[in-house]
This record gives C-alpha cells, structure tokens and sequence, in this order.
C-alpha cells in the first residue's frame, strides 16, 4: 500500500512538472511571437516570370512548393528571392532562360502542398521542383511523422508527373534568436526531427535532399544580423542567396537525371 502511494505521489509530481513546463513554454511563445511580429506582413514579392530569357536553348520550368522561405518573404526585390535567386543562378549555370513558377503559400504547413499543386494549372508540367517547408509544422506542433508523409505524397504526385524533386529540409529554428530558452532549444530538436524524417522520405521516393540545417544553419547562427530580415525570423537577402547557393547543386543533378 505504501508502495501504490508513493508511486501515485512520483506521477503527480511528473503531472505538475509537465504542467509547469507546458505552462514555461506557452508563455515564452507568446514571447517569440510579440517579438517576431509581423513587420513584413504575409505577402511575398511576385517573382515569377522568365530570368536570362536572352539566353538560348528551350526555356526550363521551375517550381517552387512550399512555405515563406520557397515563397521568399524577406525579400526586398524580386531578384533576392529564393526562387528568383535559384532561378538566376541555374540560368546562369545550364545557359538556359528559365521560367519561374512559385506556388509556394507564406504561412504554409505540409499540408498545403496538396492544394498548392491542385492549383497548379491543369497543362502545368514542371521541368524541377524544389519544396522547402517544415519550419511552420514545428512551430504548429504537428508531428513529424505527418508532416512527412504529407512531403512524401507530393513528391509522389509530381514524380508521376516525370518532375523530378528537390527537397530543402526543414532549417534549423534554433537560430532564431528571438526566442527564448528552452523553447528555442526544443524547437531546434523538432526541426532537427523532422528534417531528418523528410530526408529519408526523399531517398525512399528518389527525390533529391538537401540538408539546410547543416549547410546554411551554422552561418544562421553565426551571423544572425546578416543573415535574418527585419522580423529576425524570415531570411535576408542574403540569407537567401546562401540558401540558393546551397540547393542550386541538388537542383541541376535532378534536372539532368530527367534527361
């Protein structure tokens, strides 16, 4: 009997510790988000037309799928985007002009890349697609197990479409300053989890991943200033030039395997 009372004091205690911790991190969320604001509102820069159309050869179709970052809030011009960013930068290295399409919604989960390919035009074939989500299912609490097998039915969806796919995993949110600790450090290991869940989701269905957390999050975290907008949430235009740097590699190999 004394055994199943103590046992029954060790549980309401984990019960009280879970509470308080729960009641911890809601209110540093809070925190974050009054912090965070909304300066650059939710509508990012209309990117979308042909880059280095001067250039010869067939016109590449690029997509972009995804949240804020594959939209490119942050951006002060069309051209630091990350869309107009990659677009440029593979016109550039394949001497190709290429038409930029972004479908990619701010604000948006793993759940959304269903609709944002329903509204895709029904003659729409992209020669490339590159998603990059994640960040908004972390903070969202949606698990990554979800959020996944979300990924994995769009790139399934657009590999039957003979469109090859590039996946920026989910970036590191423990860079993001303005959120205090421990929430910060629990979200870096979220994001951690999850992209690690949407990589093996990209080799299971041969789409090509790129691991953002590890090429771009060390600069993020050292370089904060440059690297962050004026929310100190969303990329710079630089930030966004590092993260097109970092997928444009990925974005050629799986363009030339469609050929």
């Amino acid at each position: 009997m004394a055994r199943v009372r103590a046992l029954g004091a060790v549980l309401a205690a984990c019960v009280l510790v879970a509470v308080g911790i729960r009641g911890v991190l809601a209110r540093q969320a809070a925190i974050a988000r009054r912090r965070i604001g909304k300066p650059l509102g939710e509508q990012s820069i209309d990117a979308d037309r042909i880059w280095r159309k001067a250039l010869p050869g067939s016109t590449i179709e690029l997509l972009m799928l995804g949240d804020s970052l594959a939209a490119g809030l942050g951006a002060e011009h069309r051209k630091q985007t990350l869309g107009g960013r990659v677009a440029k930068a593979l016109a550039r290295e394949l001497q190709q002009p290429v038409r930029l399409h972004t479908a990619a919604v701010v604000g948006s989960e793993s759940s959304a890349l269903e609709h944002q390919l329903d509204s895709l035009p029904a003659d729409y074939r992209a020669d490339v697609a590159v998603i990059v989500v994640g960040g908004n299912d972390v903070t969202h609490l949606i698990p990554a197990s979800t959020a996944s097998a979300q990924l994995e039915r769009a790139i399934v969806r657009l590999q039957d479409a003979g469109t090859p796919v590039v996946v920026g995993t989910c970036p590191d949110l423990g860079t993001l300053r303005p959120v205090p600790q421990p929430l910060r450090a629990l979200l870096s290991r979220m994001s951690r989890r999850l992209a690690l869940e949407q990589t093996r989701v990209a080799w299971r269905t041969g789409a090509v991943p790129v691991d953002l957390r590890q090429l771009v999050g060390p600069t993020f975290h050292a370089e904060p200033d440059e690297m962050f907008s004026l929310d100190r949430f969303h990329p710079s235009a630089v930030g966004y030039r590092r993260t097109a740097e970092a997928l444009l590699p990925a974005v050629v190999t799986a363009l030339r395997s469609r050929r």
